[in-house]
């Protein structure tokens, strides 16, 4: 097959375009190093079964140049759309950033896509777009009140790409992802206390009171699913919660988690509270019950995916 992804350099994007390279395919990438990073793409470049084009996507005429560049003489199977900002709390400081790098960078690609006669695309969303709620997070849930910016701008790309899916799309995925932790995270709590705890500090600054409680799954187990659901959904707009099948892990266990591998006995100070940030949900059910019925379910629990990544981030911290 042939891939185009947006975000190519980033966290996700990056090691999705290395599975799919291991697999045989060809795989176009584009990104414009806002989060993503050139050392992400160092196995990727040295494949020659690999492009790349360095350009920002959150224009129409940027995202159609680039994509114009990679496609060739022919369109890809399938775009994968990652391109995003994906710092809830960059968002909520400046609205936007959220505005220009997610919704505008989608409604671009779909754009873009159009031009080059691509007619599919998989679409990274998030547990964000459901908001604060105490009921289960189910696929038909509804209305969707998000309450960061980041929610509210990728469940308007939802909408987007649905309609796309009415007219310039034969298919469309839509992933919505829970925490993903892992290598080449560029953000996120678990990645915030590797670097705070790698200059020794006297205690290790904790958000909240700790009893935030959010499903955390492995960046691996969600490409294997990603990829997964692509092979195997087959509806015109396929939509998937992807995550862990136990509740979620204590934001108090993932500070102890790696300050025992990084800066044992380094004491906790939380700031109170029951969340970290404005917009910040603290806890949900989140139900995967409907890609467990397609026929994937992951092998790591939350606690699980949440001690294999403070191994990997301790690694790359301190290298």
């Amino acid at each position: 097959m042939r891939h185009l992804i947006t975000g190519a350099a980033g966290f996700i994007g990056s090691q999705l375009a290395d599975a799919l390279l291991a697999d045989g395919d060809v795989v176009a990438g584009v990104d414009d190093f806002y989060l993503g990073k050139p050392a992400h793409l160092a196995a990727a470049r040295a494949n020659p079964r690999f492009s790349f084009v360095q350009a920002d996507v959150s224009d129409v005429a940027g995202a159609t140049k680039a994509f114009q560049a990679l496609a060739g003489d022919a369109p890809p199977d399938l775009i994968w759309h990652l391109a995003a900002n994906s710092d809830i709390a960059a968002g909520v400081a400046d609205p936007s950033i959220d505005f220009r790098r997610t919704l505008q960078t989608t409604f671009a690609t779909i754009e873009a896509a159009k031009a080059i006669g691509a007619r599919a695309v998989a679409f990274a969303s998030t547990s964000a777009v459901y908001g604060e709620s105490d009921r289960l997070l189910v696929e038909e849930l509804g209305p969707l009140l998000p309450i960061s910016n980041y929610g509210a701008a990728k469940l308007a790309s939802e909408a987007l790409l649905s309609a796309a899916a009415e007219s310039s799309l034969d298919r469309l995925w839509i992933f919505r992802f829970p925490n993903v932790i892992g290598p080449r995270a560029t953000h996120g709590a678990l990645y915030d206390f590797a670097g705070r705890l790698a200059s020794r500090p006297a205690s290790l600054r904790v958000l909240g009171d700790g009893t935030q409680t959010k499903p955390y799954l492995h960046v691996s187990e969600l490409i294997a699913a990603m990829r997964f659901i692509v092979a195997n959904a087959r509806e015109r707009r396929n939509v998937f919660n992807i995550g862990p099948e136990t509740a979620g892990s204590r934001v108090s266990f993932l500070a102890e988690t790696m300050i025992a591998r990084m800066a044992p006995g380094t004491p906790i100070a939380y700031s109170g509270g029951d969340r970290g940030w404005v917009g910040d949900v603290p806890r949900f059910a989140y139900s995967t019950e409907k890609l467990a019925r397609l026929g994937w379910r992951p092998n790591l629990s939350s606690d699980d995916a949440v001690r294999r990544a403070a191994d990997e981030l301790a690694l790359e911290t301190v290298s």
